[in-house]
């Protein structure tokens, strides 16, 4: 039986995190590398790590993992997927 998304070990899958807009002001930075085997592992560690204001924003943002958009929190995140943070955009 395959171990999944994860590391042979057990270690969460490591994911590239692409932030945007009032995002990447919150977070400081454009994009990093994180490990997280769901969204929901993953947007908590994103919080943690940047602390207050990304996590006022994150929310309201929708995410893409390799191109989709998703707001499945539950989601399995696959090794080397890239997540895009997209907070609401103003406008139409």
């Amino acid at each position: 039986m395959s171990p999944g998304p994860s590391s042979p070990a057990g270690a969460p899958a490591p994911v590239t995190v692409r932030f945007f807009a009032g995002a990447r002001a919150a977070a400081g930075v454009d994009a990093e590398q994180r490990s997280a085997a769901t969204l929901d592992e993953l947007v908590t560690a994103l919080a943690a790590a940047h602390g207050d204001r990304l996590a006022r924003v994150l929310p309201a943002c929708s995410f893409l993992v390799d191109g989709t958009s998703t707001r499945d929190r539950a989601l399995v995140l696959s090794p080397g997927a890239t997540v895009d943070v997209l907070p609401p955009f103003a406008g139409g």
